[in-house]
């Protein structure tokens, strides 16, 4: 290595310089005017010529030898430098990422430079401090137009997304495209509609259902996208026909019990049979599934509940003119033994008997809780129950207390059943879903009692997530050791890989009760009592020892009145019309 004094006009430019970019006037101007002022401050790097010439070839400083002789200089130093057996390619390259970051252009250039010289990819990698990963998604250049890419040499980049979609196009597609939408003279490409017009819709293999087997019966070819998350499988196909067919294929084949598949409208969401509702929880045995392709061509599921059928109207001994069959026989009717207004009188007595018996009898615990069950299955009992399955009012209950009668059709179980039939009453009743079926607090108070918490599904899934808003989701996120994205649907996709091994139960999910309806639903229990008290003991007697006790025997005016045809007396009205009001507030 040694420093002499040549003339710039004698210096030869390196075929393999890495930067191939021309610089901007303002900078070459810049520099001129910098040269004129104080000459060349680091000599230009130059080395011999490999062919046995007497020239000398420039390594580094081209602009600077370039602004010389245009600022007249006769002699400039120079730095001479050992030929490199590659004509100083990744000399070249490395000087030139050091001193300023070359464009992706000429990046892309020396880096097939040092390929057609016999360096491989790892080998590039390392010598330039890049992944392999970037050295290849480099290379997909080479399948870029070269008018565009002059384009993107003058500093007009697209971005990755655009640049993506462009490399994976036909060269003659993106010479129709350029023709197009090419930019005029020092104007800047619309690289968003020229991808727009390249972009075709590609389908994942993470997305597929469908094994090898029906990817190569449908002619499915492979292709790997350089430009994907390097911890996911990113092989994609263009043949949107064919992924679609292999994916409807594969759901016919693995339809589940009660399973179909359904449409999906323009919106993307699943179309349900006629007076289906979705099941949003865990699907009961009565429910159906539906397997639908969301717009990804994802296989999705979605769990439908169709109505009760309702039987045939009309009597079945009727003809259609609403005349009576030949073969019916005319009877008339005789008396009862017991006319309807003796069967009201029947049902007062055994209701007032009924009462006090359950009052003041002993009866045993296995007992109390057998007949619990059966009174859910009365005829005045209303329960919208929230459970999944195909049995609907009164029959839901009668199921249950079928299980406590002997063939002789007397109450015989034993303490098990009792306890299995109880169970699933509790099943019934208690409901923490919206609408009519919902129980209230008291749905949530059994549920905390019973520690239902460890029994919740996993939430980390794409519909619920979508119903949580971006500061509930972030903080989801942060509780998760999940790091929050910028976009909102980022984060939650993040989330959904998080959890598609593990469980999210969302705090808002816990049937920990709000203390509040807690203590409102004590306050209006108590209020009740208090009514009670005094509906039946009097006013003197409501703070009396026991509700039950010798005073029992003789009832109270109130309660005469109120049981009397339904009358009340005017001076007990008032009340009637506090019980009302008592028994409306523990409704809500």
């Amino acid at each position: 290595m040694q420093v002499i004094k040549v003339d710039p006009r004698s210096l030869n430019e390196n075929p393999d310089d890495a930067r191939r970019s021309k610089s901007s006037p303002q900078s070459d101007a810049l520099l001129l005017a910098t040269v004129k002022a104080v000459g060349i401050i680091q000599p230009p790097v130059i080395s011999p010529e490999l062919d046995g010439g007497n020239g000398y070839i420039i390594q580094a400083g081209h602009r600077r030898v370039k602004q010389a002789i245009a600022a007249g200089l006769e002699e400039i130093d120079v730095l001479v430098v050992e030929a490199a057996n590659d004509n100083g390619a990744m000399r070249s390259m490395i000087e030139n990422i050091a001193r300023e970051p070359l464009n992706p252009v000429d990046q892309w250039r020396g880096i097939e430079r040092l390929v057609a010289l016999g360096w491989t990819e790892e080998a590039i990698a390392v010598a330039l401090a890049l992944p392999v990963r970037q050295i290849r998604k480099l290379r997909l250049l080479a399948n870029v137009l070269p008018a565009m890419l002059d384009q993107m040499a003058r500093g007009d980049m697209p971005n990755e997304q655009q640049l993506r979609t462009i490399a994976a196009a036909a060269l003659e597609e993106q010479k129709e495209v350029w023709k197009a939408h090419k930019p005029k003279k020092g104007d800047t490409a619309q690289w968003w509609s020229v991808a727009n017009a390249l972009n075709r819709k590609r389908m994942y293999a993470k997305d597929a259902s469908f094994g090898d087997d029906l990817a190569t019966a449908y002619g499915i070819e492979w292709a790997e996208d350089l430009f994907g998350p390097a911890d996911q499988d990113n092989r994609y196909t263009t043949d949107v026909e064919a992924f679609l067919g292999a994916q409807q294929e594969w759901m016919t084949s693995n339809l589940p019990k009660k399973g179909a598949i359904v449409d999906v409208n323009s919106w993307g969401q699943p179309e349900l049979p006629k007076k289906a509702s979705q099941v949003y929880g865990k699907p009961g045995k009565g429910d159906h599934t539906g397997l639908y392709l969301d717009r990804e061509g994802k296989v999705q599921t979605v769990h439908y509940r169709l109505p009760e059928a309702k039987p045939a109207t009309g009597q079945s001994g009727a003809t259609g003119d609403g005349s009576q069959s030949d073969d019916m026989a005319i009877v008339s009717k005789a008396r009862p033994d017991v006319t309807q207004k003796g069967l009201e009188m029947i049902g007062d007595f055994r209701t007032d008997a009924l009462h006090e018996a359950l009052a003041r009898a002993p009866i045993e615990d296995d007992v109390l809780m057998a007949l619990l069950v059966l009174s859910l299955a009365g005829l005045n009992v209303r329960i919208d129950s929230g459970a999944n399955d195909t049995v609907f009012g009164r029959s839901r209950f009668e199921r249950h207390a079928a299980r406590l009668f002997a063939d002789n059709g007397r109450l015989s179980f034993d303490m098990d059943t009792v306890r299995v039939a109880a169970r699933s009453a509790l099943i019934d009743v208690l409901s923490c879903r919206r609408g009519m079926s919902n129980s209230g607090v008291v749905s949530r108070v059994a549920g905390e009692a019973i520690g239902a918490d460890t029994f919740l599904p996993n939430m980390g899934t794409e519909d619920f997530l979508l119903c949580l808003s971006r500061l509930s989701l972030e903080a989801t996120a942060k509780e998760a050791n999940v790091q929050p994205r910028a976009r909102v649907r980022e984060t939650r996709a993040a989330l959904v890989d998080h959890f598609e091994k593990g469980h999210l139960v969302h705090s808002s999910a816990l049937f920990a009760p709000d203390a509040e309806e807690v203590t409102s639903l004590i306050k209006v229990g108590e209020h009740n009592i208090g009514l009670e008290d005094e509906v039946t003991n009097g006013p003197d007697e409501a703070a009396g020892d026991d509700a039950f006790g010798s005073g029992h025997e003789e009832l109270a005016p109130a309660v005469a009145a109120i049981r009397a045809d339904g009358a009340v007396d005017p001076g007990e009205e008032h009340i009637a019309e506090d019980d009302e009001a008592a028994f409306g507030i523990a409704a809500e």
